[in-house]
């Protein structure tokens, strides 16, 4: 029996026999062919393109259909490469002057731009594999090599890879796929996206966990822990089984909760409302039990796209999450594009440290058409709704004036269109860098409110990339830094009578619930699905519990002390979770 400790990305467990994907490697020696057979060349080149943009719609409605439009959009850039011109332009140059064979100027002009993307930073991973996808998809309809396939599984697997193409992840057997370990992969991955939306127990960052087991291997994943156990005695797996029906159990009885107040057992009220991406989310913030909205992300309007949405596309976006939410509160964060979004796959020069550079606020401060656009949008849809504007990686003073100013200015635009618009909306930042926690006393008289971002403060404090499975165990909210920004900011707001909310994956996380508690956090935000837990642990303890739990997390001076500790203080309150076995 041997545990590994990787990435969970999708929660849950899955027990069932490995099935292990090899690579799929082609051979493409340099084949020289006559320059009277190139036309022949290019024929079957335009017919093995025309192949594959037919396979990838048709993977991209199956995926829509079975998991989801947005999951589904992963595929656009496929079709666009393959679509672009300039591409195929190359592909047939090569053949033309080089007299070789299509399949080598499909292999050899790939791998040129697969290179030009590993030679970038750690962010545009992803793309890599997005390149060497498509490679693969248009040699298989040249050589007429079929791949394995992931779709007609005849019993159980745990899936165990190197790596999944997007193609691999979304055309998996979802009836017999109960589970991933993967080797390479971070939080943000493909093969995490559709996993999570397949309800598929998950681990990604193994780094070699191909290379410990083979095809029948009995292998446990635990998505929730980031675990996965090979070959494990029969005491492991009962323990496992027994642990997955309580978790599951646990999981239908919070459904009991959903019309109930998150209100401590000492009358303390708790706001729970959900981080959304896309509108028709919020049906789900209702269904959990959600309060509203308390981060509505807005990049989705640019994601594979051909161009740049109007102020009628952001205005249809942003009301149709008001009619859904009738009443309940929303706050909108104005653009954050940039750094791994899809601004740098679309520039000419790609900035070669993106987290660091002109994203979020900064790129909107430079692109003020785009800017006003989206404030324009907001402010007529607000109208007569309790909607709240919140602006992403404020730095510094002047960039929150400079933004504060230009929705004034637009304010003042619509008034002489005579534009009818929301006159008060309540503008708010996200505090999540340390710059902006250190000063955050300054910051609290020139705001309606904060929200604490912890994905990024955690990033920026720990100089961590979130997205580096290399770096993986480093990256953490319960180190001693990271706890002391919040409770600064929590300090601050409460002096200035500013409210703090808390809208990153920290506020999911029913470890960390009784401690945000204890420092004064009164309103969390996080995903859907985390609500009813997050809900759970609220109504299962005092006010003066989570403060004594603060005060001693607060004498400790390390994570792996913090998180042990707060792992038993949660099990005591609430022995049914799921993060005990």
């Amino acid at each position: 029996m041997k545990t590994k400790k990787g990435i969970g990305v999708s929660p849950g467990v899955a027990i069932a026999p490995a099935a292990v994907i090899d690579a799929e490697e082609f051979d493409i020696p340099e084949r020289h062919v006559p320059a009277e057979m190139a036309q022949g060349e290019i024929a079957r080149l335009r017919k093995a393109v025309s192949l594959s943009k037919t396979d990838i719609l048709a993977l991209q409605k199956r995926t829509g259909e079975q998991i989801g439009k947005e999951t589904a959009s992963i595929f656009d850039f496929h079709l666009g490469l393959l679509k672009d011109k300039v591409l195929l332009k190359k592909f047939i140059d090569t053949i033309m002057e080089d007299h070789v064979t299509s399949e080598y100027a499909v292999a050899a002009v790939l791998r040129g731009y697969a290179k030009e993307f590993l030679d970038m930073p750690q962010y545009l991973a992803e793309r890599v594999k997005d390149v060497y996808d498509i490679e693969k998809r248009l040699l298989r309809n040249l050589v007429g090599q079929s791949r394995q396939t992931l779709q007609h599984l005849d019993s159980d697997r745990i899936l165990l890879a190197h790596d999944l193409t997007p193609s691999q992840t979304a055309g998996m057997d979802r009836k017999h796929v109960l589970g991933l370990a993967i080797d390479a992969g971070g939080q943000t991955s493909h093969t995490a996206i559709v996993a999570k939306a397949l309800g598929i127990a998950a681990v990604v960052g193994l780094n070699n966990v191909t290379a410990e087991a083979t095809a029948g291997t009995m292998v446990i994943v635990d998505g929730t822990r980031g675990m996965v156990i090979i070959d494990p005695d029969e005491k492991t797996i009962a323990e496992y089984r027994d642990y997955s029906r309580r978790q599951v159990e646990f999981i239908h009885s919070l459904d009991a909760l959903r019309d109930l107040p998150a209100v401590t057992m000492d009358g303390h009220e708790i706001s729970l409302l959900g981080n959304i991406e896309f509108p028709v989310e919020a049906s789900s913030v209702i269904e959990k039990g959600g309060d509203g909205i308390g981060l509505y992300r807005t990049e989705f309007l640019y994601l594979g796209v051909e161009s740049e949405p109007t102020e009628e596309d952001h205005y249809n976006a942003y009301k149709e999450v008001i009619d859904l939410c009738k009443g309940r509160p929303i706050v909108i964060r104005t653009l954050d594009l940039g750094a791994d979004k899809q601004t740098q796959s679309r520039a000419r020069t790609p900035e070669r440290n993106p987290f660091l550079g002109c994203r979020s606020i900064r790129f909107c401060l430079q692109e003020l058409p785009m800017f006003k656009t989206q404030i324009r949008a907001i402010l007529r849809a607000s109208v007569d709704a309790d909607v709240r504007m919140m602006f992403p990686l404020i730095t510094n003073l002047r960039e929150l004036r400079q933004a504060k100013t230009i929705v004034r200015d637009v304010a003042e635009d619509l008034e002489e269109d005579r534009v009818e618009h929301r006159h008060d909306i309540p503008l708010g930042m996200m505090i999540e860098t340390p710059s902006a926690a250190l000063q955050c006393n300054a910051f609290a008289q020139e705001v309606d409110f904060f929200s604490l971002g912890t994905n990024d403060l955690i990033q920026y404090t720990l100089a961590v990339d979130r997205a580096n499975e290399r770096v993986a165990q480093l990256f953490t909210a319960a180190h001693p830094a990271v706890l002391g920004l919040i409770k600064d900011v929590i300090r601050a707001g409460q002096r200035y009578e500013v409210p703090v909310s808390l809208c990153g994956e920290m506020g999911g996380d029913v470890v960390f619930t009784m401690l945000l508690m204890g420092l004064g956090i009164t309103t969390f935000s996080c995903t859907p699905p985390a609500i009813p837990e997050i809900k759970k642990v609220v109504r299962s303890v005092t006010m003066e519990q989570a403060v004594k739990v603060a005060r001693r997390v607060m004498t400790f001076d390390g994570d792996q002390e913090i998180l042990n500790y707060l792992r038993v203080a949660t099990r005591e309150v609430l022995p049914e979770t799921y993060i005990s076995m």
